[in-house]
């Protein structure tokens, strides 16, 4: 048996699901007499153990048949408690703080009843108090997500803070900032960004005199100076307040009137200062514009795609291409997702395994590099849940257990929304949970549905994406509506690039420093792929049709669903061959099964309603079965032998009408 290379096994849990194995039969300590005495008791079951467990012992390894092999399954335990965590988040958003308190209070007392008929149901089988006992749990951990989110919904309904903002009036504020500021481009501009997006928590807010001391989270709309931040830094500034978009974590967005300026000091006119920024940050934003300035030399597109792609610093982003990776469906790849971080973690694990490292070491090692990738990038949305994702299934695998996919997903999501609950609001991370999701739950099953005559990793290159893609279409109608034509092509053509380029442009990250020439040979070798990534999505953009007209709102969300629903379905009868045919032919008959019946139970009345000049022998009108033809036909009034009025035969003239003379009557 040919042995798998790492990357094949990296793949493949990737996209699968693997559970713990079971017990090898020879591992069973079982004597000679147990075998027949559970025979007796346990059945045929029992039997088939015994007959493989004494066959094995006498040193006889039987042929496993196709059927023997295990089942896999999906661990679905923790969807339920995930799904619960999330409804509180998004709960805790809409709702008031006495609706807040109303719904812990609820969810605390449903949790206690259950744990109360778990311990004193001693007649349930293990199974339903197992299930009790789960859903007491997720329903503990729901009310704690909603009593997070009720201090920020307390800030956003009551108190000065909130009067200030719905006044709208204008204040001078001590910010400290929380995220990493995000370009607001203009469509049909070009050049750098002039307006930016800035994530923050308040620390003083001046209104009219008088000062509130409060930690509110805001979105600071700036323009020059706003771009240079990294979180942590504090900085003060004034402007005026408005009330956020509704369904938002926010309490506020404050427009700013001025750049920012250093938090502490007196001098409001020193720019802002980043000693007070954590060290790390600093770091991490020196290698990013450091990182920019050395991708420069290669052509426009490369420049400002390498950067995206690499460290998420879009801001040398052409627009024309940014637009075009718009309309193919391609805009995860112009800055860091998920995809990104699950390759870093890859190939740190399948160095580690290289370098015969144990365990631990080796757990360490990723989990470390993890980390640094992770504070280089910034912590976003999708970033973060696939760096906690990854973490679960490193340290699940240094324990000596293989892990599940989705029990690893729905424990980052439960961990996430815990720490944050306004990310049950953000599109960036439902999107990030679907398409890891569509990858764990299709992206499985569209492989092993794939002939074996075609290789996994050709399997797995169109069956990844097309999954993603089926649970993140609906999603994606509702912020643009439009159908991506060729979004699936142009994945596909793009899908062998990003490795390389994600692989050689981070390890050319800390060299940039190091050794800035053999920085700029990886840079070159990287730009070289994503050139062929930006090519692809301005092709296959430039293509007709690439981007249809789709419905807006909920009517739109509905149909994709109904579009994805029915290419899952096509994908299932074009790489299932075999078992289409046999179950249309089952179909078919049916039908035929159906259509009889109706003619027999329906005949009698159909021939009383319709009452006609039927000959005797003739049928009323409906579907009559042919005999002994196994054919349809539709029998009408006039299909009889004696029609009311002649007809014209083939091949002769028609029967014409006398007509009268002009001037007649």
């Amino acid at each position: 048996m040919a042995r798998r290379s790492p990357w094949s096994r990296f793949v493949d849990s990737a996209v699968q699901d693997q559970g713990a194995p079971a017990a090898h039969p020879a591992l069973v300590d079982t004597p000679a007499g147990a075998t027949r005495a559970g025979v007796q008791a346990g059945g045929l079951k029992v039997r088939r153990l015994g007959e493989r467990v004494g066959t094995k012992l006498r040193g006889q390894e039987p042929a496993k048949s196709p059927t023997d092999a295990p089942r896999r399954r999906t661990d679905v335990r923790l969807a339920l408690p995930a799904f619960l965590v999330w409804s509180a988040a998004v709960a805790g958003v809409w709702l008031t703080p006495v609706g807040l308190v109303g719904l812990c209070c609820g969810l605390v007392l449903l949790a206690t009843f259950l744990l109360i008929r778990a311990s004193r149901g001693r007649g349930l089988v293990a199974g339903r108090r197992s299930f009790l006992m789960t859903t007491a749990v997720a329903l503990v951990l729901a009310a704690t997500a909603a009593a997070h989110s009720a201090v920020s919904s307390s800030q956003r309904n009551d108190g000065p803070l909130a009067e200030a903002v719905a006044d709208g009036n204008s204040v001078v504020a001590i910010l400290e900032v929380t995220g990493s500021p995000r370009a607001m481009t203009v469509p049909g501009t070009s050049g750098p960004p002039a307006r930016w997006s800035v994530s923050a928590q308040t620390e003083e807010v001046t209104v009219s005199s008088r000062v509130i001391r409060t930690r509110a989270r805001v979105v600071v709309m700036g323009g020059k100076g706003w771009g240079d931040l990294v979180p942590g830094q504090v900085v003060r500034t004034a402007g005026k307040l408005k009330p956020p978009d509704a369904g938002q974590q926010e309490t506020a967005v404050l427009s700013a009137s001025l750049p920012p300026r250093a938090g502490s000091g007196t001098d409001s006119s020193a720019g802002a200062d980043d000693a007070d920024a954590p060290g790390w940050q600093l770091v991490a934003k020196d290698l990013r514009v450091r990182y920019v300035s050395a991708a420069s030399f290669l052509a426009a597109d490369p420049a400002g795609l390498l950067p995206g792609m690499v460290t998420g610093d879009s801001s040398a982003l052409d627009e024309g291409l940014n637009a075009a990776m718009k309309t193919v469906g391609m805009t995860h790849l112009t800055a860091v997702s998920g995809a990104n971080c699950s390759l870093v973690l890859g190939a740190l694990l399948i160095a580690a395994r290289s370098l015969r490292l144990h365990r631990l070491p080796a757990a360490g090692l990723a989990l470390t590099g993890l980390a640094m990738f992770v504070v280089l990038v910034g912590p976003d949305a999708s970033v973060l849940r696939a760096a906690l994702m990854g973490s679960i299934a490193v340290a699940s695998l240094a324990g000596g257990r293989t892990g599940r996919g989705l029990s690893f997903l729905c424990l980052a999501v439960m961990g996430l929304l815990l720490i944050d609950p306004g990310l049950g609001t953000s599109f960036g991370f439902l999107l990030s949970v679907l398409a890891t999701l569509g990858i764990i739950v299709l992206g499985r099953r569209m492989i092993d549905w794939t002939p074996p005559v075609v290789p996994r990793w050709a399997a797995a290159a169109w069956a990844v994406p097309l999954s993603a893609q089926l649970l993140c279409g609906p999603v994606i109608v509702l912020l643009q509506p439009q159908f991506s034509t060729y979004s699936l092509l142009a994945n596909l053509m793009a899908a062998p690039l990003v490795a390389p380029v994600t692989l050689l442009g981070t390890a050319a990250v800390p060299l940039v420093v190091a050794a800035p020439w053999l920085a700029t040979i990886l840079i070159a070798v990287a730009g070289t792929f994503s050139a062929g990534v930006a090519g692809t999505a301005r092709i296959t953009a430039g293509l007709p049709g690439a981007a249809l007209p789709w419905p807006e709102g909920p009517f739109g969300l509905l149909t994709m669903v109904l579009l994805s629903l029915l290419t899952f379905a096509g994908v299932w009868l074009a790489v299932r061959p075999r078992q289409v045919f046999p179950w249309v032919l089952a179909v078919h008959a049916r039908t035929e099964s159906v259509l009889d019946l109706l003619e027999r139970h329906l005949g009698a009345p159909l021939s009383r309603r319709w009452p006609d000049r039927r000959g005797p022998g003739q049928r009323g009108p409906g579907l009559v079965a042919a005999a002994h033809r196994g054919r349809l036909r539709h029998c009408t009034r006039i299909s009889g032998r004696n029609p009311q009025w002649p007809q014209p035969r083939p091949h002769e003239p028609g029967l014409r009408r006398p007509t009268r003379p002009p001037g007649g009557t």
